[in-house]
C-alpha cells in the first residue's frame, strides 16, 4: 500500500496536489487529525489490497491536534507501516498573493497580518519539512505543472531529490522578475525590433530566433551560461534550495530574451533538469509592435 502524507505551507497548493493524487487513482482524505493516523492506515490495510493507495492532508489547520503529528509518526514505523511525506512550499511573495487574490485569512493570523502567520507556520514545520521524502516548491507552478511534477513522483516512480529550475524572459521596462535567482541582461545582443520585417514577430518565431542566434557572441554566451548553471545547480541542491529561477532579459522581453531563454530551457532539459518556461512579458508589445 501506498501511504502518502501531503502537508505544507497554507497556499501551497495542497489542495490541487490532492485533486491530482485523486486523479491517479488515490484515496484522499483532507485535514485528518494526526493522532487518527495509525488507526486509519490500519483500516486501509484491512482492506486487504482494494485501498491500496492513500493520500491525507494533515497541516496546521488542525490546531493543537497538529502537535500529536510527530507521535503518530513514530506509531506508524513502530507497527512497520511504510509512508512517505509530500511538502509544498511556495515563497512569501507568492503566499501573500494568493491569499489576497482569494480573499481569505491566514489560519495562523484570522485577524492580522497574512506574513506573520506564513512566518509561525513556517516554524511549527520546520521539522516536519526537514522529514519530508519529496518537496515541491509551487512558486512558480501553474496547476499544470504541479500536475506533472506529481506524476513524476508518484507514477514514473522519480523521486524528486533535485531541483526545479525555471527559466524566464522579461523586459526590463516592465521590472526584474522579484523571485529571480540569477538575473542576465542580454541587451547587449543585436535588437530584432530595429529589423522592420521581424519587429512584430517574437522571439518564438523562426525568423527571429534565427537572427538573434547568427552572431558569434550570443552562441558563446549561451554555452557559458548553461555551462555556469551545470556548475551552481548541484551546489544549490546541497544547500537544500528546491526551487531556481533564472530570468533574462532584454529591453521589452518579446525577442532577445525570449530566444536565449527558450535555449537554456531546451539544454537544462535535454542535460536531464526539471526545468519549466515564462515567458513573462511577451505579449506586452504586441499593439506597439503593431502600429
Amino acid at each position: 500500500m501506498r501511504f502518502v502524507i501531503v502537508t505544507g505551507l497554507s497556499g501551497a497548493g495542497k489542495s490541487q496536489a490532492m485533486k491530482s493524487l485523486e486523479d491517479l487513482g488515490f484515496f484522499c482524505v483532507d485535514n485528518l487529525p494526526p493522532a487518527l493516523l495509525p488507526k486509519f492506515a490500519d483500516l486501509c490495510f484491512q482492506t486487504q489490497g482494494k485501498i491500496d493507495r492513500v493520500a491525507l492532508v494533515i497541516d496546521i489547520r488542525g490546531g493543537s491536534f497538529f502537535d500529536d503529528i510527530f507521535e503518530s509518526l513514530n506509531q506508524l514505523k513502530m507497527e512497520n507501516f511504510n509512508y512517505e511525506i509530500l511538502f509544498l512550499d511556495s515563497s512569501d511573495d507568492v503566499l501573500i498573493k494568493r491569499f489576497k487574490e482569494s480573499r481569505r485569512s491566514h489560519p495562523l493570523a484570522p485577524d492580522g497580518r497574512i506574513l506573520d502567520g506564513i512566518n509561525e507556520e513556517r516554524i511549527k514545520l520546520t521539522e516536519l519539512k526537514s522529514k519530508a521524502d519529496n518537496i515541491i516548491d509551487t512558486s512558480n507552478l501553474t496547476p499544470r505543472q504541479l500536475k506533472e511534477e506529481i506524476i513524476h513522483i508518484f507514477v514514473e516512480g522519480q523521486k524528486f531529490e533535485g531541483i526545479i529550475v525555471s527559466v524566464v524572459s522579461f523586459g526590463f521596462k516592465y521590472g526584474i522578475p522579484l523571485d529571480s535567482d540569477l538575473v542576465f541582461d542580454v541587451r547587449f545582443l543585436s535588437n530584432p525590433y530595429y529589423v522592420e520585417v521581424l519587429k512584430r514577430q517574437s522571439g518564438k518565431d523562426e525568423p527571429v530566433k534565427e537572427y538573434v542566434m547568427r552572431w558569434p557572441e550570443t552562441r558563446e554566451f549561451l554555452d557559458k551560461v548553461v555551462d555556469m548553471a551545470e556548475f551552481l545547480i548541484p551546489y544549490y541542491i546541497k544547500e537544500g534550495k528546491s526551487h531556481l529561477v533564472i530570468s533574462f532579459g532584454c529591453t521589452g522581453g518579446r525577442h532577445r530574451s525570449v530566444v536565449i531563454a527558450n535555449n537554456v530551457y531546451e539544454a537544462l532539459k535535454k542535460n536531464g533538469h526539471r526545468v519549466i518556461i515564462d515567458h513573462r512579458d511577451i505579449s506586452e508589445d504586441i499593439e506597439e509592435s503593431k502600429r
